[in-house]
């Protein structure tokens, strides 16, 4: 789904410094903003307009056609010198093809989860990634949490055991999407700013598109590829999937330009809700009373998650203003020193 969020420090609420004034509401970035999330949200009615395509096929096509699109981009940019000067970075490159294979993994569970009935389990997935980044800046960054934090990951450690028992096992799905884009994130985040939107893809698809056509081969074998042999229409959707993977990316990119982090924040649970919506009104998946419970936990979870943010950014901003200017001396008088 989701390539590329401000990984893990923007989740948990660390101190990243955000370039982005607290009370600028660029209108043109909450454009961008809704855009990528609704493009998003989108991807399950995709995925379904899709078949016969299977999740194998439908992520081969995905992988191999995102990289012919980010090439075109580069090349529309001029952006291939920078992008030439990260092909001789070796951390870059091997984190690249971690974050790739993780986006894989992502991509292949997201695909099988909206074309085999699962989309309201998949949507869980996305619900719950920002307490599973937290989780990981806590393991790996070694943040500490404050309490409303703590508060919000039991809850959500509540709503993943009732969702347990009203499954009847585990919701490996939601689970596999929430943990793999998490390290998708974070892998990112240690990437580092000078690698952009657009190189990033670029990087992860082309260490992944040997794979795809590997696949693509073993789909011919076995029961034979759906591109070209199920009408000019499923064609041309079908070789729309390198667009709808990099447009929405790239207008998140531009819209974290332009928007503060707790925006951001607010409008990334657009996408899931859209999803969540789709799976119940249109596909009518069941939802019994233990799954409406679960889901409350986590809308719970994600209320005392974000409301602890914007207190905690509103409280950092005001001790910030208080702060005197570079130079200007926090004592009057007598007893003023240099």
């Amino acid at each position: 789904m989701r390539p590329g969020v401000r990984a893990v420090g923007a989740a948990s609420g660390a101190d990243y410094s955000d370039p982005v004034p607290e009370n600028r509401l660029s209108p043109s970035g909450l454009a961008l903003a809704v855009g990528a999330y609704g493009l998003w949200g989108f991807l399950p009615a995709y995925f379904l307009l899709l078949e016969p395509a299977g999740p194998i096929e439908i992520v081969a096509w995905r992988i191999a056609l995102s990289l012919v699109f980010c090439v075109i981009l580069l090349a529309a940019t001029r952006a291939f010198r920078p992008f030439a000067a990260l092909l001789r970075d070796r951390r870059v490159m091997g984190l690249s093809l971690v974050a790739g294979i993780l986006i894989a993994i992502n991509w292949i569970v997201y695909v099988y989860g909206s074309t085999s009935g699962f989309v309201v389990e998949a949507a869980l997935g996305y619900f719950i990634n920002p307490i599973v980044s937290i989780g990981l800046g806590v393991i790996f960054l070694r943040e500490r949490l404050r309490p409303g934090q703590w508060a919000a990951v039991g809850i959500s450690v509540l709503a993943v055991l009732v969702l347990a028992i009203g499954y009847g096992q585990p919701p490996w799905i939601a689970l596999t999407l929430a943990f793999s884009f998490g390290f998708y994130g974070f892998i990112k985040n240690r990437m580092g700013g000078r690698v952009t939107a657009v190189a990033g893809l670029t990087l992860e698809t082309a260490w992944l598109v040997p794979v795809a056509v590997v696949a693509l081969v073993a789909v011919e074998l076995t029961g034979g590829i759906t591109m070209g042999r199920a009408g000019l229409g499923h064609a041309l959707l079908l070789s729309l999937a390198g667009v709808i993977t990099a447009v929405p990316l790239l207008l998140f990119a531009a819209a974290s330009r332009r928007l503060p982090l707790t925006v951001m924040g607010f409008i990334q649970y657009l996408a899931p809700l859209m999803q969540f919506a789709f799976g119940v009104l249109v596909l009518l998946e069941p939802m019994p009373l233990e799954r409406w419970i679960g889901f409350a936990l986590v809308w719970l979870a994600l209320v005392v998650l974000t409301a602890e943010a914007v207190v905690h950014r509103r409280r950092a901003l005001r001790e910030r203003r208080a702060l005197p200017a570079p130079g200007e001396s926090t004592q009057t008088g007598p007893m003023q020193t240099v």
